[in-house]
């Protein structure tokens, strides 16, 4: 019989850490939405918005770069509310800087053609968005 004995050392403890948040980090990246494909060209996300269902015309692409608020007052956090419905969630990225891109929509079940699509991008993943129309008496819904 063969008896393996390991010290516990403090170096032993702190790659056993490291290597324990690898693995952590690895499972968290395999299980989350994956990259939102090329979304830092227009094609990319006129691609994704498709993948919704979404038509778009390309031509009317709007940009903005924006800095999420650090703290959410009413408002923002009703907007999360709804991203959290689709399975988007706004909250990590306050006070980050993330570009916000709008399209209008040629398939909106009305015809109405004052609907916009918008997601919002922080790095290579889109992290919200909605269609929402510019009317005085619009309205607002999930992207997804």
């Amino acid at each position: 019989m063969m008896i393996c004995k390991i010290k516990f050392t403090r170096k032993i403890a702190v790659l056993a850490i490291v290597l324990a948040a690898v693995i952590l980090a690895g499972i968290i990246l395999a299980c989350s939405e994956p990259a939102s494909g090329d979304i830092g060209t227009t094609e990319g996300r006129v691609a994704y918005l498709s993948k919704l269902g979404w038509e778009v015309d390309p031509e009317s692409e709007e940009w903005e770069g924006i800095i999420l608020p650090r703290t959410f007052g009413e408002v923002m956090t009703e907007y999360n509310e709804m991203q959290l419905e689709q399975g988007f969630d706004l909250s990590p990225y306050a006070g980050l800087e993330c570009e916000r891109y709008a399209y209008r929509v040629t398939n909106y079940p009305n015809g109405d053609p004052d609907v916009l699509a918008q997601i919002f991008v922080c790095g290579t993943r889109v992290i919200g968005g909605d269609i929402h129309s510019t009317a005085m008496d619009g309205f607002m819904h999930g992207i997804r």
